[in-house]
């Protein structure tokens, strides 16, 4: 049979429909932002709702709806723009037939946001028009231009966030130091433009310093600050062990400034991470005014490597991490036994005490040293501390004869300064080797075997000055801590008869557990004095 095809003519309702829905006027909404908050830019946007508003209800087959703005946010991606993301849903629901927006560059510069959106508001016959480039995108050829020109967009916010960046490097480069003063406790803008103290504040970061090195743990500060109502940089009483942390671990309290600790990995998802090479770093000494010195910022980097060495988790206590096993020299743990009754008491024992032989949490062959109570190991330093008192002339004699020796930093000082300057002349060695294999003809294997040399050779002069510095450090710690216990020593002038929280804290470097009597105790002067708590002879 021969093939026949009949036209069904389009249903009369839909087609009256269309005729009343083009007749009936459009629903418009104006869509303005500017990637900025300076005051030019801000003054782009308020022209920009002025004009919008204007343009739209100066139509007569237009209705007004709103004009949505974000005022202040870049728009390499639309997740966290509140008024576009608050247009597009409203068109959703049937509430704008038509947005007008000053250019692609305005709407998205991300391609793939641009597009999706544009597609999802044609499923809903919801119409854009990009008055810049006289795009409208329910118009045959707008989605191909629209495509086009949201690939320059896109490609123009890469290069504006390459020249962004380059910027900042070159301020960093040139040591000009950007605090964040809404997360910086203890700074403020100064009228220069430059940092400033602001010492109420800065008295609180010295408070941190000055009880970490007491002693206290992380969260036994942030505890005891908002008990006393200290306030944080944004002026919140709540604290936090991880806050206390990142203010001991600040360069800045110092007056120094280590820039660009994290950069961006993406410009269009802004995507940061911690720099671990990536990128070039830059110091920058004595940048603006110090709050605390440099001896006891050292001091309490040196107590947080201490305590990160630890076998467990630095604790409240007074005790933790100052408390060793005589027998495999593993830290003390500390337990509470009957702590619901009247006998309740306070034990430390070795962390390997219950150590399983294979896949336990300790790991290895288990302990067979005793446990010992903090009332022994009070009375151990108690007596430590009469049998120095008894030969305290002859330490301080001691002392003052050796110091100048032992903290000496003259030579390593002189390596710090000669590897310093190796690892400058290597990396001019490095660029240049780079230059010329970029603008002369040569053997690619020779410039590879020639760039790895230098490489190795810096990688080895980095780690040497790393050493020096940190010996530096070592040596500047150990006589803060030998100047403070002796101080404390001079003080002491009778029999000590029971146990001091602050003279622990100024004299004690760690105790020994040799047995449940025998005690060693090792002070910060590099003095160690063994006692056995069954001889009263200096209790």
């Amino acid at each position: 049979m021969a093939k026949t095809v009949t036209i069904i003519p389009a249903f009369t309702k839909n087609h009256y429909a269309n005729i009343f829905i083009a007749q009936k006027k459009k629903r418009v909404a104006g869509y303005a932002r500017v990637s900025t908050d300076q005051e030019e830019q801000l003054t782009s946007y308020e022209a920009q709702v002025d004009y919008y508003s204007r343009y739209i209800k100066s139509k007569e087959d237009w209705e007004y709806v709103n004009v949505y703005t974000d005022e202040g946010i870049t728009a390499t991606n639309t997740k966290k723009r509140d008024g576009f993301n608050k247009m597009i849903n409203d068109a959703l629901g049937g509430k704008i037939d038509l947005i007008v927006t000053k250019s692609v560059s305005r709407f998205a510069r991300n391609t793939v946001d641009s597009l999706t959106t544009v597609r999802k508001l044609k499923e809903k016959g919801i119409e854009v028009y990009f008055e810049k480039e006289n795009i409208y995108t329910l118009d045959s050829k707008g989605e191909l231009l629209l495509t086009i020109m949201s690939s320059l967009a896109q490609e123009e916010s890469r290069s504006i966030s390459e020249n962004v960046t380059w910027g900042k490097r070159k301020k960093m480069a040139d040591g000009n130091v950007e605090i964040r003063y809404k997360l910086t406790l203890g700074y403020e803008k100064g009228e220069d433009g430059k940092p400033k103290i602001v010492e109420h504040e800065a008295k609180t970061v010295r408070l941190i310093f000055s009880l970490f090195l007491e002693g206290k743990s992380y969260g036994g500060i942030a505890k005891y600050l908002e008990e006393k109502g200290f306030k944080t940089a944004g002026g919140k009483s709540k604290w936090s062990s991880e806050r206390v942390k990142s203010i001991l671990k600040n360069e800045k309290y110092v007056g120094n400034a280590t820039l660009q600790k994290t950069f961006t990995v993406d410009f269009l998802t802004k995507k940061t991470k911690r720099n671990e090479g990536e990128v070039p770093q830059y110091h920058v000494e004595n940048s603006h005014p110090a709050i605390v010195s440099t001896e006891i910022f050292d001091l309490a980097q040196n107590e947080i490597n201490r305590r990160r060495k630890g076998a467990q988790p630095y604790c409240t206590s007074i005790f933790s991490g100052k408390i060793f096993c005589g027998e495999c020299g593993t830290a003390f743990g500390s337990k509470v036994w009957n702590s619901t009754s009247k006998y309740r008491r306070v034990i430390w024992r070795c962390n390997k005490k219950y150590a399983e032989e294979k896949g336990g949490k300790q790991g290895g062959k288990q302990c067979n040293s005793q446990h010992v109570t903090e009332e022994q190991i009070k009375l151990a330093f108690v007596m430590a501390i009469n049998q120095l008192g008894k030969e305290r002339e002859k330490h301080i004699a001691c002392f003052e004869e050796t110091l100048p020796i032992i903290t000496d930093t003259k030579s390593v000082e002189k390596e710090i300064e000669k590897l310093t300057a190796e690892t400058e002349i290597i990396e001019g060695l490095i660029h240049k080797c780079i230059n010329d294999n970029a603008t002369n003809a040569q053997d690619q294997n020779i410039f590879k075997e020639k760039y790895e040399s230098l490489i190795t050779r810096m990688e080895l002069t980095q780690k040497k000055l790393e050493g020096a510095k940190r010996e530096k450090q070592e040596k500047t710690v150990k006589k803060i801590k030998i100047l403070s216990f002796f101080d404390s020593l001079k003080k002491i002038k009778d029999s000590v008869t029971e146990f001091s929280e602050p003279l622990w804290l100024a004299m004690a470097e760690f105790v020994t557990v040799q047995t449940s009597t025998k005690f060693k105790i090792k002070f910060r002067g590099e003095i160690e004095i063994e006692v056995d708590i069954n001889n009263t002879e200096y209790g």
